[in-house]
């Protein structure tokens, strides 16, 4: 037997883009662990992702192209898959116009190469676009309006905090290598506070937990702001860096601290303590998405952009309001922006397409995405699929939107796969390269679309090799120590377009250079009400909430089992035990679940695990309305409300 160690970075959608050693034993990988020499990952990886191994050698994976014939997915050739797939396109823009072509890229794998397959429809076409982003819409969108950009200072300037507020943030299972630097912060004084409707398990980091009501952190934010105001704390530098202030004031007048905090369904005295943390900075906020996935989530996380600004901590070392890191910044892109024709909006993706017409789509291509499971009206969803005439899905796995293609095509897993990483959690880059070859069956993106692109007579496509692609994509700091050859050389490199501060200078992004302040407070969310059915309980709130053991809809392990779970307080059921079999009503739909009690847990939610199988009955989309956030067409994944009915 022959053992080697060779090198590679994670693709999932995960804010870590962790470094990998993989033990490759006779061309078989036998482990991977973390690469000890990166700053981040510190010789140590997630659940899932250690456990990766065993999901790439599962019988499901898919080994070379299906066809759809007489109704059933059947082995195929690539050159009958691409031919087919060539004449489609080829009829249908002919036929209807490029606008009857849709391509739906998401972000199963976040390699930068994949933006070719962008590239591609855009020269095709222009096609059908999709516009929104589920995951950050709301948050992104929010800080674009207030910052001029929605990225972060320096991972391990929170080593000069005094607080670190993990506002909605459960890095324990969605950020585990935050976990480290949280804990060195501590032992450097700092002090941490979590607010979240929810108990977790980084509620172990914090000296103090919060539990407002689900929904409520921007009155949460208004009541710390009437203290700061109140107190005559606000920054003395405030008026010149942020505009709207007097505005402002009035919008956080029209309140009394109790009376905000009583919204909040927390104390006056807890709102005044969370205030003094931030009088008492440098304090960093690190912003969970969560909060963006409601009706109100940009409004939210303008709030707490506000009040950094207003307390002087968005300019400190120390500070900031950290939501995400601009994973892409370093990289050049493929090809300009294009005007696409329409445009689908992904939380509506269902409905959107149904209601497509003149022309109708019909051909929808899938990169690294599987829609039918992680949107929200998962039935609809999938409806619209299934009525779309020509279905392309390229997937390592045969997932509800695999099973509903009319072709698939098998991809490399991030085990093979070539390509660039940036991290939404860090600035740190990274090449992601195959530890052992794709099986014989598989083909890399790239070169699918290159194919593709000659059968189509696309000669504006690239044609060149996948590490002179990479090439390209570094263009703009290869010279400033993060060439290709650096990355190889050194592993992971600290993007050189990354200040260790993002605001330096006391000025924002924005036309202004000012901070752009909220001045009116959103309107009440739209909740639809889930049926009263014999026996049942109480309107819950719905979390849907990531786990350790599954990547979306990649789960590592046994997976889910026969059915999903669910969590409630045991007063919310009386007389049910753990174990019990239950269903959860909304008014979009139903799920059967295994009923689990935490006495830790507000009354007023339920927990579901993100990233059920909607075939399987198991995807907590069902039960889910589909219905944007107030910015950025993000999906207000948690304004649902159900009903838990014993079965």
């Amino acid at each position: 037997m022959t053992a080697q160690t060779l090198r590679t970075t994670c693709n999932r959608d995960c804010p870590d883009a962790c470094a990998i050693l993989a033990t490759v034993t006779d061309g078989v990988v036998t482990q991977l662990r973390g690469d000890p020499e990166h700053p981040v990952t510190r010789g140590f990886l997630c659940f899932r992702t250690s456990r990766f191994p065993e999901m790439a050698a599962m019988a499901e994976r898919i080994g070379q192209p299906m066809i759809r014939r007489h109704g059933r997915l059947e082995p195929a050739t690539w050159e009958m898959a691409l031919d087919l797939i060539a004449k489609k396109l080829v009829q249908v823009r002919s036929e209807s116009g490029p606008a009857a072509i849709f391509h739906y890229r998401s972000g199963g794998s976040l390699g930068i190469l994949k933006h070719l397959s962008d590239l591609f429809f855009d020269q095709f076409g222009p096609c059908t676009g999709k516009v929104g982003d589920i995951c950050s819409g709301a948050g992104e969108a929010a800080q674009m309006h207030d910052l001029g950009t929605s990225d972060s200072n320096d991972l391990f300037d929170l080593h000069n905090s005094r607080h670190i507020v993990l506002w909605g943030k459960n890095p324990v299972v969605s950020n585990i290598h935050l976990v480290p630097v949280l804990n060195e912060a501590k032992a450097r004084g700092a002090r941490v506070v979590l607010i979240d409707p929810i108990h977790h398990k980084s509620a172990s980091l914090a000296e103090e937990t919060l539990v407002p009501a689900p929904g409520r952190d921007f009155e949460l934010a208004m009541a710390v702001a009437r203290c700061v105001l109140d107190a005559g704390r606000v920054d003395p530098q405030a008026a010149v860096y942020c505009d709207d202030l007097p505005a402002f004031r009035s919008m956080v007048e029209q309140r009394s601290v109790g009376e905000w905090a009583h919204l909040a369904d927390v104390t006056e005295a807890q709102a005044r303590a969370l205030a003094d943390r931030f009088l008492d900075g440098p304090t960093a906020i690190l912003v969970g998405w969560g909060m963006g996935r409601r009706q109100r989530g940009g409004a939210i996380v303008r709030a707490l952009d506000a009040l950094a600004a207003i307390t002087g901590n968005l300019f400190r070392s120390g500070g900031g309001v950290s939501f995400y890191f601009r994973r892409r910044k370093a990289f050049r892109a493929f090809g300009p922006p294009v005007q696409h024709p329409r445009v689908i909006r992904e939380p509506l993706l269902g409905h959107d397409l149904l209601a497509a017409k003149d022309p109708p789509v019909r051909v929808l291509w899938v990169t690294a995405g599987n829609p039918v499971a992680m949107l929200p009206d998962s039935a609809t969803v999938a409806k619209a699929i299934e009525a779309t005439e020509f279905v392309v899905v390229a997937d390592c796995f045969m997932t509800d939107t695999a099973r509903r293609a009319h072709v698939v095509l098998p991809v490399p897993t991030l085990l093979e796969d070539s390509d660039l990483m940036g991290a939404y959690g860090h600035h740190w880059l990274g090449e992601s390269r195959p530890v052992v070859p794709m099986p014989r069956g598989v083909k890399h993106e790239v070169q699918i679309f290159q194919e593709l692109a000659r059968r189509v007579d696309l000669a504006s496509f690239p044609q060149d090799t996948i590490d002179n692609l990479k090439r390209h994509a570094l263009l703009d700091v290869a010279g400033q120590g993060a060439s290709l050859e650096s990355l190889r050389k050194d592993g992971a490199v600290r993007s050189p377009v990354a200040d260790p501060l993002l605001f330096p200078q006391g000025r924002v992004f924005t036309p202004s250079g000012r901070v752009q302040l909220l001045t009116n407070a959103p309107p009440e969310p739209e909740l639809l009400q889930p049926p009263n059915l014999p026996g049942a309980s109480a309107p819950l709130w719905l979390f849907s909430n990531s786990t350790e053991k599954s990547q979306a809809s990649q789960w590592a392990g046994k997976g889910l089992g026969e059915r999903t779970w669910c969590i409630v307080h045991p007063d919310v059921v009386p007389g049910l035990k753990a174990g019990a079999p239950v269903r959860l009503h909304s008014a979009s739909g139903s799920l059967a679940a295994e009923l689990r009690l935490d006495p830790a847990q507000r009354k007023d939610v339920v927990i579901v695990p993100k990233g059920g199988h909607f075939d399987r009955g198991q995807s907590a989309n069902v039960l889910i309305a589909a219905r944007a956030t107030d910015l950025g067409l993000g999906a207000a994944y948690l304004d649902c409300l159900v009903r838990i009915v014993p079965e």
